[in-house]
């Protein structure tokens, strides 16, 4: 019998000795009447080995997570979803029934404690235990105490255990809350309403992606998960409101990589009567304030990297980002076949129908992105690269565009929304005929999304911000699997658990 076969044995057994002496193993009567992070303040005034002198007796209820046990006396450390404390368990106190069923507690065991607040010698504020009670009886180990969950893959599979042994995750994914609730005040004090849009679309669109496809056997058709919800969110601006926001999930059958999960949360928001200079000033103002807010300072740091988020933000167009930082001679980027043949050059594979717009792109992504440490607004994209986007009026080959990047990663897109139903309609219609192989543009034309717009749709602006890569810059998470309680990983194959022994593991798909 292995040693992990062993300690469930062991586990197993304790559990039938407690039954046994009549403990109900999973209680579901013990109420805790206070959170553990309430009593620590009330006992700052303690001196080392003094009582509370009001000798209350407080209710909680936690997960042990250490234990030191000798004859009669004994002490544990248990955790709630506030804050830990040490719990003082005296033979003397509780009475021998209790205290020989206390014995056979273990570290990952949910008990319930009543008792009274006391310093121990060291000074280390604590909990004497009159009364004990077994509320859930853990039968798997929690990782020892000094090693933790050190296994990543495991972490992510196991996030459960994860998130009992690991206090920067607990803090990683309640900062995350608060940026989401942070995201939602912003946008209600500025008279954005949230909506919601559908999940499953008869035609994927708002972004360049492959779709996952299902079918609906009521109706006999196939339906797509969401790539993006622009075009829904557009239609609202068509119907009249004015400002509206979601946060919600978008679904895209893509790889894994520490930056990109297939179903991951995004903001996505539209102003009526706004152009992307407008949204440009919003972003900066929302960034900033969400990072003073959760972290006390604009001034962070990200991997080892120093990132300023105080505004005013840096902002170039595409073409001076290539020549100030790419290093691109200016000549080249006026000359559409020059600049083919250097993406070519520099081994970038373009379709056959790509033009000159297509090739800046790759080329921005190839030489500029990952040096865009501090938040830089790149404008001017190509109308190539922009099928959603309004033509610039003095400039119809590039668009009224925006990307963010913060530490070299694309953080936000927006753009002065196209709502001229002809040209929409000639974009969509172009997009299909150059598709050739790739599957990430669906060949049909949303119909409905133009006959929308022949309604008329005010002026606007929209934007969309991945809420995993924000909070992954705010909280200093390196994957975009640290940010997602459950990211999605291959299948876990039988004998994995001793595959992960023998050698680290990798929870991506290369």
């Amino acid at each position: 019998m292995n040693k992990d076969n062993q300690i469930l044995t062991q586990r197993r057994e304790k559990a039938d000795a407690l039954a046994a002496l009549g403990v109900n193993l999973y209680n579901n009567s013990f109420k805790p009447a206070n959170a553990i992070k309430d009593l620590l303040p009330k006992g700052t005034h303690l001196a080392p080995e003094a009582y509370d002198e009001t000798r209350f007796t407080y209710t909680v209820a936690g997960r042990i997570l250490s234990m030191r046990k000798f004859g009669k006396a004994a002490f544990c450390h248990i955790v709630d979803s506030s804050a830990r404390i040490q719990i003082y368990v005296k033979m003397d106190t509780v009475g021998e029934e209790q205290y020989a069923a206390f014995k056979k507690w273990d570290i990952g065991d949910i008990v319930g404690i009543a008792g009274k607040l006391f310093k121990t010698q060291t000074g280390e504020l604590s909990l004497q235990a009159d009364v004990l009670t077994m509320i859930t009886k853990s039968l798997r180990p929690l990782p020892e105490k000094w090693h933790g969950l050190t296994d990543v893959e495991t972490r992510y599979r196991q996030r459960y255990v994860d998130l009992i042994v690991t206090p920067e995750t607990r803090d990683t994914f309640r900062k995350r809350v608060e940026i989401i609730r942070l995201v939602r005040e912003y946008l209600n004090n500025r008279g954005f309403m949230e909506v919601e849009t559908p999940m499953m679309q008869t035609v994927p669109g708002g972004a360049t992606a492959k779709p996952f496809k299902t079918h609906h056997n009521a109706l006999d058709m196939d339906l797509y998960l969401r790539i993006a919800p622009e075009l829904y969110l557009k239609r609202l601006l068509v119907g009249g409101f004015e400002k509206v926001f979601e946060i919600n999930r978008n679904f895209r059958n893509e790889g894994l990589s520490t930056r990109h999960n297939p179903e991951f949360t995004m903001l996505e928001f539209y102003q009526a009567y706004a152009t992307y200079h407008d949204l440009m000033d919003l972003t900066e103002e929302l960034v900033s304030w969400i990072s003073q807010e959760v972290n006390g300072t604009m001034e962070i740091e990200y991997q080892g990297a120093k990132v300023n988020l105080a505004p005013p933000w840096n902002r170039l167009t595409m073409d001076e980002a290539l020549v100030q930082i790419g290093g691109i001679e200016p000549a080249i980027l006026a000359d559409g076949p020059k600049v083919i043949a250097l993406a070519k050059e520099k081994g970038i594979k373009l379709e056959e129908q790509a033009g000159p717009g297509k090739a800046k792109t790759e080329l921005f992504e190839l030489l500029v992105e990952e040096k865009l440490i501090d938040p830089t607004f790149i404008t001017s994209y190509p109308t190539e690269v922009s099928p959603l986007a309004r033509k610039n009026e003095k400039n119809p080959e590039i668009t009224d565009r925006f990307e963010l990047f913060i530490t070299g990663r694309e953080i936000a897109n927006a753009f002065s929304e196209l709502n001229d139903p002809v040209d929409q309609r000639q974009r969509f219609e172009k997009q299909i005929e150059e598709r050739g192989d790739d599957d990430e543009v669906h060949p049909v034309l949303d119909e409905d999304y133009v006959r929308a717009l022949e309604y008329g749709m005010p002026s606007a602006a929209g934007e969309g911000i991945g809420i995993d890569r924000l909070v992954m810059l705010l909280t200093d998470s390196p994957s975009i699997r640290d940010v997602i309680l459950f990211p999605h990983l291959k299948p876990e194959t039988k004998g994995q658990e001793q595959d992960k022994k023998k050698k680290p593991s990798c929870p991506c798909s290369c």
